[in-house]
């Protein structure tokens, strides 16, 4: 049993499946929350706008600590700072499903955003444990945890919400955190060596300097702001325009079919694509599902009808969930093992700022139309691909660096 549980099969699984639940949780919170602000006292007309702020400072909040979960994983060790995110989701989800009104549940959210970092930790003690040839595939599949976390979460809750509410719905989710927490800190042994020959500040601020010394960095991370601030944009309004096509009394179970349909498309997709790309290249793949994906985005919009919206949201997000996995195992591929744990411990700071840009920009437009959010998404996507591209002619960041 010790034997299975220090092998990068075992890591593998463990990891996808606390990535699962993860997604799960949040993927419920981005189905429901656009429905469920109505019900705190939000007017149907400005839930778009409460929902821009809401997302935008939980991003802004996660930008402020993010240098710091990668340097203390450095100097400690990485599976505390792991369970951490974990232990964040049990009192967040706790506050919200306990939150008399939309301030103290906007407070609720923002705590969510104590939780990031966890994912590019996760993917840089997978990518050091795993042999060269099945990296792409072991990052790409772990990833997938998003496109199952998709599917399972929203469809799973939306019976459950149109019945109960969106809290009893976040008090189940916190019962499975504490399974969760169980698992990561009994399931498996921490390798890493901590590094202890600076302070922690210094490490912290260590991490954005890598990012501005390394040429390939400085432009491949402005360029996924850019291609998440497309999918987020789209992505967190889609719910609204659901219930814009929708004619009855189980929005929730509305949601959480067009939610779950588009996570098994994307859930298929995963692995496809990351075998793929570990026999042509990651970044052919990336740029071939990137284009076509910025192609499609603006037909959900065209949708005359909400099985139409369905189906054309699933096509969608089944091409694009490849190019999300994708740009973690590029970033891993972008640095050296000295230089990775530090990277990745920001991997999730274009999400970060494709959260706050997206949400901004994706409030505007749905405040006027819900439908503008697709084009909108499919200019974004197509804006980072040139700066893809030159981050691709650059040079993986060494220790010498």
């Amino acid at each position: 049993m010790r034997r299975a549980r220090g092998s990068w099969q075992w890591l593998l699984a463990i990891f996808t499946l606390a990535s699962v639940l993860e997604v799960v949780f949040f993927g419920q919170l981005s189905a429901f929350l656009p429905l469920y602000l109505p019900r705190l006292g939000v007017s149907e007309a400005d839930v778009p706008a409460w929902l821009a702020r809401i997302l935008a400072l939980a991003g802004l909040v996660g930008l402020l600590f993010l240098p710091f979960w990668g340097a203390l994983a450095d100097r400690y060790s990485r599976k505390p700072v792991i369970v951490r995110s974990f232990v964040v989701h049990l009192v967040a989800g706790s506050v919200m499903a306990l939150a008399p009104n939309v301030w103290v549940f906007g407070l609720g959210y923002v705590l969510t955003a104590l939780a990031f970092g966890n994912t590019g930790l996760m993917t840089a003690t997978l990518a050091e444990r795993t042999p060269v040839g099945r990296t792409a595939f072991a990052i790409t599949t772990m990833n997938s945890a998003g496109p199952i976390g998709a599917f399972v979460g929203p469809l799973v809750g939306g019976p459950v919400y149109d019945r109960f509410g969106l809290p009893a719905l976040l008090l189940i989710d916190v019962g499975v955190m504490l399974a969760v927490i169980a698992l990561l800190a009994l399931g498996y042994d921490d390798r890493y060596e901590p590094r202890r020959d600076r302070t922690l500040l210094a490490m912290a601020l260590e991490g954005p300097a890598l990012l501005v010394r390394s040429r390939r960095l400085r432009v491949l991370f402005p360029a996924l702001f850019v291609v998440i601030a497309g999918w987020m944009a789209v992505f967190a309004f889609m719910p609204l325009a659901v219930t814009a096509l929708y004619r009855g009394d189980a929005p929730g179970t509305a949601v959480g079919l067009v939610s779950g349909a588009a996570g098994l498309a994307a859930l298929a997709a995963g692995p496809v694509v990351g075998g793929l790309a570990d026999r042509v290249g990651q970044w052919r793949v990336l740029f071939a599902s990137l284009a076509a994906t910025a192609l499609l985005f603006p037909l959900p919009a065209l949708a005359p009808d909400l099985l139409t919206f369905g189906i054309l949201w699933t096509v969608v997000t089944g091409i694009r969930s490849g190019s999300f996995g994708l740009s973690f195992a590029i970033m891993a591929a972008s640095a050296d093992v000295a230089h990775r744990g530090r990277v990745m411990s920001f991997a999730y700071l274009p999400l970060n700022v494709g959260v706050v840009v997206g949400s901004a920009l994706g409030g505007l437009a749905a405040s006027a139309n819900v439908f503008l959010v697709f084009p909108l998404a499919a200019a974004l996507t197509l804006a980072g691909l040139p700066l893809l591209r030159i981050a691709q002619g650059q040079p993986v960041l060494r220790a010498n660096e």
